[in-house]
């Protein structure tokens, strides 16, 4: 009973799932369709049912923010070779003409924001006044055909531009063609009203709208900012239309320049121009460029620093000058080394090397005080990597708080007096043993050469006593000078310009400021002897002889110059770049100059042309080295062989080798048979004689 109710069950279900399973008949004069083909047609539809669903229920959207996101997404190339066309035909057409000669500006950005948001408290709100002001555009976002929104650029401010074709009133060409024209990066000019838009956004409401510049290369985007270093130095426009904190630092530079003026100019300090061309490399021991002047068929040198030509001024009478301006020495490029650079160097009769050390305490100190509204002021440890940071990068950090620590900064006090620290004296302490008295004689070049070795302190050739002494000063003191230290007192070798120290023998008058462990200023009382100058000269250029290329040389018009006279005098340099690197809180001297020198940049084409030289040269060595390479590799085979025999070795011996051990020379493996058969036999011996001990023990 059981098998045959069973049976039946299983029928029954085959039948039920064998009708399940057969396609619907077609109907008469069509064609059969499986049921795979059924549930495609259906999916179609059912898309098709979707789409049209859509279309229905979503209006029509404006072409416009389809364009500029096309133009914007395209590649760059591509984007200027449109931009360009679009140019050249609206030059043919002039609607609008896009290099107009004028177009009057009432208002920068800021003061247009200081003088008329505060009349404009209520969102909606329109004032009646009219006004023109002109920027680059930066942003550009639509809500319709009727209703663009720019946000202009200008003078370090940006404002919004609320374009509504319902107040636009000039006639001569189409808000709608005006606003298609105008991308971002172009310089327009606005004339309108001033406004507050409804989410309280200050604006300009456009009367007119002027294409003023157009830019035909595409911005970086507001969301990634202009952050590559190097293209940052070398297109230094486009860094300071994308990142305002440069521009800050430019105005910085702007203002420190115009205070350290304004305090000589008060002082009864002349300022003057000296040549920038000399005739003999002077003034500084520092390695100079050199050039060569046709008309007078003679080499030339530019200058290192002004130094004999602004003593030669105060011989002449004039018992104050100074001169701002650029020197140039042809040296390595580094964070703190740059081969043009500015500096600020003046001159006063009757004042020593103690007048200009409180001479610079209240300058520069005075300085901080205004730029920075305190003596103390805190700078990065690391670097300030702030000043490319985009809004985006700084929500961002909040979001993941990112915040900076007290340890991520140092402080830097300024507050009159600085301490005055003995270089020689100083230098003994560190040391640990006495220096020799007399810096001239080879025992003294020795002592410190084996200072240097024993201290590892590395000084390139030539190893001189100056260049020695200067690279143990170095490394034992300027790393501990954080806050502004002087540094006093030099050897006179060191000093070739400097008047000899008044109460110890074989030192100068002279001093260097160093702050955050780098040398700022540098001064001394003047040499006004004329025969000690010329016996220092005479020994300069001995050591230029000797191949120390930043010696000076003999400057026999300086030497005449002070036989007329000079009175007694104070001499002071300071590098105007690194105060400015100082006070902006950076650490690399391409910020703070607007044109670095970089290394040239390589063209497609140049590359191109090395690449092909260097396959040149391949395709002619080929064949000098297959015959080089064919006694090379016979003397290959023998160890491949070697390697071979090894492989074939019984597994228990492979694991005793090392696995990279390299296979070793005949000579060597001999000499380690022998070593190891002596030493076996030596153990063995040690063996016997622990047994005849054990036994005679017995």
């Amino acid at each position: 009973m059981l098998k045959s109710c069973f049976k039946k069950i299983l029928s029954l279900r085959l039948q039920a799932t064998f009708c399940m399973d057969q396609p619907k008949l077609p109907e008469d004069g069509q064609q059969g369709i499986s049921k795979s083909q059924l549930k495609k047609q259906d999916k179609l539809a059912q898309k098709e049912q979707k789409k049209a669903e859509k279309q229905v229920q979503q209006p029509k959207q404006d072409e416009k923010p389809k364009k500029e996101k096309d133009d914007e997404e395209v590649d760059p190339r591509f984007y200027f070779e449109n931009r360009s066309k679009q140019i050249q035909q609206l030059k043919e057409t002039k609607q609008p003409f896009p290099f107009p000669h004028k177009f009057q500006v009432q208002y920068t950005v800021p003061k247009f924001r200081e003088k008329f948001a505060p009349l404009v408290p209520e969102n909606g709100q329109i004032l009646n006044d009219v006004a023109t002001v002109a920027g680059r555009v930066m942003q550009s976002r639509s809500a319709g055909k009727a209703l663009i929104f720019l946000d202009i650029q200008n003078e370090g401010g940006n404002i919004q531009v609320l374009c509504n074709a319902q107040h636009y009133v000039d006639k001569e060409i189409p808000f709608d063609q005006v606003v298609n024209v105008i991308k971002r990066g172009d310089i327009i000019g606005v004339e309108g009203h001033p406004t507050r838009s409804n989410k309280g956004e200050f604006s300009i409401l456009p009367l007119r709208l002027v294409l003023l510049s157009p830019c035909l290369h595409m911005l970086p985007k507001a969301f990634y900012g202009f952050k590559d270093l190097e293209q940052r130095y070398r297109m230094r426009y486009l860094d300071l239309i994308m990142n305002n904190k440069v521009r800050e630092i430019f105005l910085t530079r702007t203002k420190v320049i115009k205070l350290l003026r304004e305090y000589f100019d008060n002082n009864g300090f002349l300022e003057v121009e000296t040549p920038s061309l000399n005739i003999i490399q002077g003034g500084a021991t520092a390695k100079p460029f050199k050039t060569f002047h046709n008309d007078l068929q003679r080499d030339l040198f530019m200058r290192v620093a002004p130094e004999l030509y602004l003593k030669m001024l105060v011989v002449g009478g004039l018992d104050r000058v100074y001169e701002i301006g650029k020197q140039f020495r042809n040296e390595s490029i580094d964070q703190t080394h740059n081969p043009e650079f500015t500096s600020l160097e003046f001159y006063q009769a009757y004042a020593d090397y103690q007048d200009l050390m409180t001479l610079t305490e209240e300058l520069l100190s005075g300085i901080v005080l205004k730029i920075k509204g305190s003596y103390k002021f805190r700078i990065h440890k690391e670097g300030n990597k702030h000043i490319t940071l985009t809004e985006s990068d700084i929500k961002n950090q909040e979001k993941n708080g990112e915040v900076e620590k007290d340890d991520d900064f140092i402080e830097i006090d300024f507050t009159p007096p600085w301490p005055r620290i003995s270089m020689m004296q100083e230098l003994e302490k560190q040391l640990g043993e006495p220096l020799p008295v007399d810096l001239e004689t080879d025992e003294a070049q020795k002592f410190f050469e084996k200072q240097c070795f024993k201290h590892k302190v590395d000084c390139a050739p030539p190893r001189t006593t100056t260049r020695l002494i200067d690279k143990l000063v170095g490394h034992f003191m300027e790393v501990n000078f954080k806050n502004p230290t002087f540094l006093i007192d030099h050897p006179q070798k060191m000093s070739p310009l400097s008047k000899f120290h008044r109460l110890s023998p074989g030192l100068s008058e002279r001093f260097e400021l160093f702050v955050n462990y780098h040398e700022l200023c540098n001064a001394y009382t003047e040499l006004n002897d004329p025969f000690i100058q010329k016996y220092l000269f005479q020994k300069q250029t001995q050591e230029a002889a000797k191949g120390d290329d930043e010696a000076m040389g003999y400057d026999e018009a300086f030497i005449k110059a002070l036989e007329h006279g000079l009175p007694p005098t104070g001499g002071w340099g300071l590098g105007i770049d690194r105060f400015i690197m100082l006070l902006t809180d950076t650490t690399n001297i391409q910020e703070v100059l607007l044109f670095p020198a970089m290394k040239p940049e390589m063209t497609i084409e140049e590359m191109q042309k090395i690449q092909k030289e260097k396959e040149a040269q391949q395709a002619q060595k080929g064949p000098q080295q297959q015959e080089k390479q064919a006694p090379k590799q016979q003397q290959e085979k023998a160890p491949k062989q070697q390697q071979e025999k090894q492989e074939k070795k019984p597994k228990n011996e492979q694991k005793k080798a090392k696995p990279d051990q390299k296979q070793e020379p005949k000579v060597q493996q001999e000499v380690q048979q022998e070593v190891q058969q002596e030493v076996q036999q030596e153990v063995q011996k040690e063996v016997q004689q622990d047994q005849e001990q054990k036994e005679e023990g017995k």
